[in-house]
């Protein structure tokens, strides 16, 4: 959890307003919440190296040297990130790490970085390199765990920037703690709706050796006289509980000085935080069901899976989405999830509203507005009723029941 410069800043930024946002995500409690990380992503050095190929600081827009201003960070309990590249430049056309991996993790360190978002531009010719993505992922892995040996330090945390494109999921937890699975997000629903499909079908390779890294939060990005940017309201709190839940990177990349309270408010969700940052479950949640007529399992980039589950710490997590532009009531059997016991009633809580909304029996419904969301957790209270005083019948789901002669129980 942290935050990263580019979608609000691009190339410019610098001391002055990294400050600011350090000082706006203390004075808003976002360090407390666990934001507690800046990454200066691409464009903080010099554009050319040394003659000895080290890395330059750029003493115009950072003044007090790389050093002074990362132990300013640290004083206000902000540790921070560097971005590189394993090609020959860096997106944005500064010096990539490839050729100098030892010697930029040093620069790294001796700057005070000790978190490393590692990009994927500008690569070598294929004769140079002589490998494929992972291979020259694997150069800098190797000499991060190579730095850590030799100075008997903590391994540089290793964030794989590789857009999704050859299946990160894969092979990403072989090398660093988490891997992009898409390309760069944008703050329209269109653009989270297909992140989110995507994540429908990698959501497996999240666990506590690494994270499907979903990209930045675009919560607060202020544009048309929108306190939420391109998102509304509801929006935003879809992509926060999405990215929260399936236990994604959380990386505001906001103007905080420009974005509403309502904004950051959504961002300190304590109840979600806890989730994506279990201390004991490290699965992310998954899809039971497509919803909206549609078959499971199918890709749809407009409108994804819409009833998600998955264990925690604190109870059993349901997400239900609404991907539809008009309200929609979401009707679901508690036993659709995994998670859940049979013949055992359940309370029911909010994690949006913050409130105990009562027991539950076998099935509820939930009513969300267009691109609206409901994060709930349950917990066991006991055995449910005999269904008999209840009439109700006696499954959830009657074609799963058989009589102890092997008849199937008909509802």
């Amino acid at each position: 959890m942290g935050y990263n410069t580019f979608n609000a800043f691009g190339c410019d930024y610098n001391e002055e307003n990294l400050l600011a946002m350090a000082h706006s995500m203390v004075d808003e409690g976002l360090v407390d919440a666990g934001y507690s990380t800046i990454i200066f992503d691409d464009c903080f050095t010099k554009k050319e190296r040394n003659v000895n190929g080290e890395l330059l600081e750029d003493l115009e827009r950072f003044p007090s040297s790389m050093r002074n201003l990362t132990d300013k960070l640290k004083d206000l309990g902000i540790s921070a990130s560097a971005y590189s590249d394993a090609g020959y430049k860096t997106c944005a056309g500064y010096p990539g790490s490839y050729g100098h991996e030892k010697q930029d993790l040093q620069t790294f360190s001796d700057w005070g970085f000790d978190y490393l978002k590692y990009d994927n531009c500008y690569i070598p010719f294929d004769n140079i390199t002589q490998e494929n993505v992972y291979g020259r992922y694997a150069r800098m892995a190797e000499a991060i765990a190579a730095r850590a040996a030799e100075e008997n330090e903590a391994p540089f945390w290793f964030s794989i920037c590789e857009w999704g494109w050859q299946q990160p999921w894969i092979w990403g937890k072989r090398l660093g703690h988490s891997w992009r699975i898409n390309g760069d997000i944008k703050p329209w629903w269109s653009t989270l709706a297909a992140i989110i499909d995507n994540a429908s079908f990698q959501y497996w390779a999240t666990d506590f050796y690494g994270h499907n890294d979903m990209d930045i939060l675009e919560v607060g990005n202020t544009g048309q006289g929108n306190p939420i940017g391109n998102l509304t309201i509801d929006e935003a709190k879809s992509h926060f509980t999405a990215w929260a839940l399936l236990k994604s990177p959380l990386f505001i990349s906001t103007n905080l000085t420009n974005s509403s309270a309502e904004a950051r408010e959504i961002l300190k969700n304590h109840d979600l935080i806890k989730i994506n940052q279990d201390p004991n479950v490290g699965e992310s949640i998954a899809p039971f069901r497509w919803g909206n007529d549609q078959p499971d399992f199918v890709s749809n980039t407009t409108h994804p899976a819409q009833y998600w589950s998955g264990n925690s710490s604190y109870g059993v997590v349901f997400m239900l989405l609404n991907t539809l532009d008009t309200p929609q009531d979401m009707f679901f059997n508690l036993t659709e999830s995994w998670a859940i016991r049979s013949g055992r009633l359940y309370d029911v809580y909010d994690m949006w509203a913050h409130t105990n909304n009562g027991t539950v029996l076998r099935n509820m419904t939930v009513t969300l507005p267009p691109h609206g969301v409901a994060a709930l957790l349950l917990n066991e209270v006991g055995p449910e009723p005999d269904p008999t005083t209840l009439a109700l019948p006696y499954c959830a789901i009657y074609w799963q029941c058989s009589w102890s002669n092997g008849t199937y129980y008909s509802n």
